[in-house]
């Protein structure tokens, strides 16, 4: 399998003098094609600040970034820009629906800044709505959608379309045990579809549907394991999210 992200000798600096903080320290991490990856580690151990900088959102005081084989610090600005919206699906802990937009307009909208018409990206959307258990509120907006539908919309909206590259910061927080299944479930359809995520979390259960398990401490990449066979052996190959 090829590499979809590779981070090589990445640190990330904040700040200057007293007020300096090293928010990574010389992380090196490959996600191939068709991976699983879950990030772990205590607050403040850098965890959401790689996340940043594998999507692009960020740029690393040190190291290289390379994205689906493109090195993204030799890109410009607007290359950068579209190698996020073509490549990278993003779940940020916020959410960032859109207010204005109903709940299916959020999902669909990568799909129509990509050229897709708009009938085709809206029943595409609704495709993935539906998987999630989604498809009644796929009208309401987002202040008519609780925080774990909220959440399931952006989850939606990061896998929705052919992205190669799958981030997610927390994709499960604010879901019960059966709604967390189901995101889970799809973020292991997407591996066999194969899209490169990169999960950071805190829960141990759905560290366990990951292909390896990547532990940071104070900015440092300080263990990596494969958990073992979990509850992703429920998905057979092919088998509906």
């Amino acid at each position: 399998m090829s590499a979809a992200v590779e981070l090589r000798g990445v640190s990330k600096v904040y700040g200057s003098g007293p007020t300096e903080v090293h928010a990574l320290r010389e992380v090196d991490l490959t996600v191939r094609t068709g991976e699983l990856v879950a990030v772990m580690g205590p607050s403040g151990s850098g965890k959401s600040t790689l996340l940043t900088i594998a999507g692009t959102l960020e740029e690393p005081t040190a190291g290289d970034v390379v994205i689906a084989g493109q090195e993204v610090a030799r890109r410009s600005r607007n290359d950068r820009a579209r190698l996020r919206r073509q490549t990278i699906g993003y779940v940020f802990q916020n959410y960032n629906l859109l207010a204005g937009l109903t709940a299916v307009e959020n999902v669909a909208l990568p799909l129509e800044l990509d050229g897709v018409r708009v009938k085709a990206a809206r029943a595409a959307a609704m495709d993935v709505l539906d998987r999630l258990g989604l498809a009644e509120r796929a009208t309401r907006y987002p202040d008519e959608l609780s925080g774990g539908e909220s959440q399931r919309v952006a989850i939606a909206r990061a896998v929705v379309g052919d992205r190669q590259v799958l981030l997610a910061d927390e994709p499960t927080g604010a879901l019960d045990s059966l709604s967390g299944e189901a995101v889970m479930r799809m973020l292991r359809q997407a591996g066999h579809d194969g899209v490169a995520t990169v999960m950071v979390t805190h829960d141990a259960q759905m560290a366990s549907w990951a292909d390896r398990v990547v532990f940071l401490r104070d900015g440092r990449a300080v263990d990596q394991t494969a958990p073992g066979p979990g509850p992703e052996s429920l998905l057979t190959p092919g088998a509906n999210a």
